[in-house]
């Protein structure tokens, strides 16, 4: 065993330097010691290798804004050991990952099992909303919250430490680091690329799994032309903590049987992988045992020959203002105001706020000034939580309000105070 840190990533390797490289990948908020209880069996056939997210278990502070950034660190370490080939194994947002390596280098992956995945994590505001929150209040009200997502009521229960440990994990995490891998989360969708995952596919989800259930587990099966479904009972989202055993068996049934060989560059030729796995599971107590199934696989989407400003106009304003407020005002368009609607979103959110030239952040300082020069309280409002969403606190909407007061007038400012300071307390009170 050896165990260090890298500018790219914090690792640790486990077993025989000459097997075969197997990777387990983290979810949010957690360390590397999640993977705790499979690895003892794991190091039988394989050297493992395992990595902390940035700014999580006492990680280097960098953040990663995007999957695709997180998993050129991870390769960019693997790099620094020559280690080209390898199984993966993530859970959740390692989930993630393992689908971005699926997709953009699958050279380097023998073989993927995705758990408490999805092509689509929730919804991009949900994302972005825990984001604001951590933004004002710190990691405590995810920390303790944590356990109703990870685990079922009766192992929270049964398993104070384990519970306990998991809320330590989160407030230990670097705030920004956090907020970083929600905005990387908010922005990953693979729904229609999981065609192009041509390796073998473990797609494992707890039963009771609220986050990432066996809805989403479906979809990925249904997408990767490669893919097996396990589902394990009386687990939630941690399933290889609450559930160890039965993951463990899952994993090493699956890498054993389908771990598909490299591309052999001088005969041209890759060998056929093995029959794809059936899951079993020996999960206790006794239930129906999970189920393995495949679908049809999701076309691929045709590109177009010249991007559409309305494109990037509907991804940025739904990113700046939130799927259900964008939802709304599309909803509520009619033959008279459709015109006007697809306007704003081809060139306000299209050719203006998707330009370069300025950050989020600022063009959000830059539209409150206008609004309240305008007095255009109702727009005020969805801006102050957009605002928020683009990374603003709430003390910094405090100074461009303040700052509008001198040049666009006390009154003005005084209306805006009111609508601002309302929404900031309805966005910024944690959920229980």
């Amino acid at each position: 065993m050896s165990e260090t840190k890298s500018p790219a990533l914090q690792y640790r390797f486990d077993g025989p330097e000459d097997a075969p490289v197997l990777i387990l990948g983290p979810s949010l908020g957690t360390t590397w010691h999640m993977w705790d209880r499979q690895v003892p069996e794991l190091v039988k056939q394989w050297r493992i290798f395992r990595f902390d997210l940035p700014g999580h278990g006492g990680a280097p502070a960098y953040p990663a804004g995007s999957v695709r950034d997180l998993t050129d660190r991870l390769l960019a370490t693997l790099d620094q050991f020559g280690v080209q080939r390898f199984g993966y194994a993530g859970c959740s947002l390692g989930g993630a990952v393992g689908m971005e390596l699926a997709l953009r280098h699958p050279e380097r992956l023998a073989s993927l099992a995705l758990i408490a995945a999805s092509p689509r994590f929730g919804t991009a505001d949900e994302f972005r909303q825990r984001g604001v929150i951590v933004r004002t209040n710190g990691l405590d009200p995810i920390a303790r919250t944590s356990p109703d997502r990870w685990f079922t009521s009766g192992f929270a229960a049964a398993q104070p430490a384990i519970t306990e440990w998991a809320v330590q994990m989160v407030r230990t995490t670097d705030p920004g680091c956090y907020i970083a891998a929600c905005e990387a989360l908010a922005a990953f969708d693979v729904r229609a690329d999981l065609a192009r995952v041509g390796v073998p596919t473990l797609v494992l989800v707890g039963s009771d799994d609220q986050v990432t259930g066996p809805a989403e587990a479906r979809t990925l099966v249904a997408g990767i032309p490669d893919a097996r479904l396990a589902v394990v009972p009386g687990a939630s989202h941690l399933v290889p903590v609450e559930q160890p055993a039965a993951v463990t068996d899952l994993l090493v049934r699956h890498f054993s049987t389908a771990w598909q060989p490299a591309f052999d560059s001088a005969t041209g030729q890759t060998a056929i992988p093995a029959t794809p796995l059936q899951a079993v599971l020996t999960a206790a107590p006794p239930q129906p045992v999970p189920i393995a199934e495949i679908a049809p696989a999701v076309p691929a989407p045709q590109s177009g020959t010249r991007p559409d400003p309305y494109d990037a106009g509907i991804k940025v304003r739904r990113e700046v203002l939130g799927d259900a407020h964008v939802d709304r005002a599309l909803a509520q368009a009619d033959e008279f105001s459709g015109d006007f609607q697809e306007f704003v979103t081809r060139y306000a959110w299209g050719e203006i706020w998707d330009r370069p030239g300025l950050d989020r952040r600022s063009r959000s300082c830059v539209t409150l000034t206008a609004l309240v020069a305008g007095g255009h309280l109702d727009e005020l409002a969805f801006h102050t939580r957009a605002a928020l969403r683009n990374g603003l606190t709430p003390s910094e909407i405090k100074e461009v309000l303040l700052q509008a007061a001198v040049y666009c007038g006390v009154p003005a400012a005084n209306s805006a105070f009111k609508v601002a300071q309302q929404v900031i307390r309805e966005e910024t009170t944690p959920t229980e």
